[in-house]
């Protein structure tokens, strides 16, 4: 059942009543949100929601939630929207992953299957050889996988990834949650509204940010009942996955209601689409031109506590 109220901790950088979940934001005042009446300013909120929203985050693979963490993206693929291409070999994936790892990135994630609006979707055993050998090759540094399918999580467990970044949220594959219930991986669970070839042709919600919230809040629970402990889950509300320009801003302004579904949340915005549009740039100038537009979202999301951000640019 979704829920009636809604709270969305207000960062104060100064201190605060209340540390957010345990990390470097304090709040001493919520946005109580609902479906059926405007936004109320708060002080009080029952005592289970004060406690998902202040419990410390657990690690992932050993990386304490309590400062931002950067994630650098490795796309094996032709066909991605940022770097289709450049890194689509072994040797060249390799070679990117290693520098994104001495500039700084505390996670590699590396996909082997495009998810970018249009995409086709890629065989299991293909995804396999393009992102098994790329995990292999960066031993010393925490991996993670991008992938959608349970036969590549597994595959790329065994090859030594720790994480799993399920951009489907579990909705893709049957098997996924069983699997990485049985791997021991953490997951990031996210939200996406349809399959990638059709998300953006005319995504449409009731109240994104609280559509959003619910999705995420039953993907939890059934990761959970599939025997993944809390512990090992991480959120995204998916930026850019079924959602309008319009979408997208909605969920910016008040992402910190996430923290009130009690796990980590990570943020992936890094050179999409609407940057560009918010910036007023021409459709062909390069996806890379967003960097200093993807680098203002991501302060900006830092500041209300968002703890993981996936970037190209580390």
């Amino acid at each position: 059942m979704p829920a009636t109220h809604y709270f969305r901790p207000i960062p104060q950088p100064d201190g605060g009543r209340w540390r957010l979940a345990g990390g470097w934001v304090g709040f001493s005042r919520l946005e109580r949100l609902s479906r059926d009446a405007p936004p109320v300013i708060v002080e009080e909120a029952p005592p289970e929601i004060i406690a998902a929203l202040t419990a410390p985050r657990a690690p992932v693979l050993g990386l304490a939630m309590d400062a931002p963490r950067i994630m650098g993206i490795v796309n094996v693929t032709p066909d991605s929207f940022s770097d289709g291409g450049r890194h689509d070999t072994a040797p060249a994936a390799i070679a990117h992953g290693r520098a994104l790892a001495r500039a700084g990135a505390d996670l590699i994630d590396i996909g082997g299957e495009s998810t970018r609006p249009g995409a086709a979707e890629v065989g299991v055993a293909a995804e396999i050889a393009r992102v098994v050998p790329v995990i292999e090759g960066l031993p010393g540094t925490r991996r993670s996988v991008d992938t959608r399918k349970a036969d590549v999580a597994r595959a790329a467990v065994a090859a030594g990834a720790g994480f799993v970044n399920d951009v489907s949220g579990l909705d893709f594959d049957p098997g996924m949650a069983a699997e990485v219930a049985r791997s021991g991986a953490a997951i990031c669970l996210m939200h996406a509204q349809g399959l990638p070839a059709t998300m953006q042709d005319d995504p449409r919600y009731g109240d994104v940010l609280l559509d959003v919230f619910d999705a995420l809040a039953a993907r939890i629970a059934r990761a959970v009942a599939a025997g993944i402990p809390r512990d090992r889950i991480v959120v995204d509300p998916g930026i850019g996955f079924g959602k309008t320009q319009a979408h997208n801003l909605a969920i910016l302004r008040r992402i910190s209601v996430y923290h009130g579904l009690g796990c980590g949340v990570l943020l992936g915005l890094s050179r999409k689409r609407f940057i560009g549009a918010i910036g007023g740039t021409d459709a062909a100038v390069p996806p890379d031109a967003r960097d200093p537009g993807t680098l203002a979202l991501t302060l900006a999301a830092v500041a209300p506590g968002i703890q993981i951000h996936r970037v190209h640019a580390v």
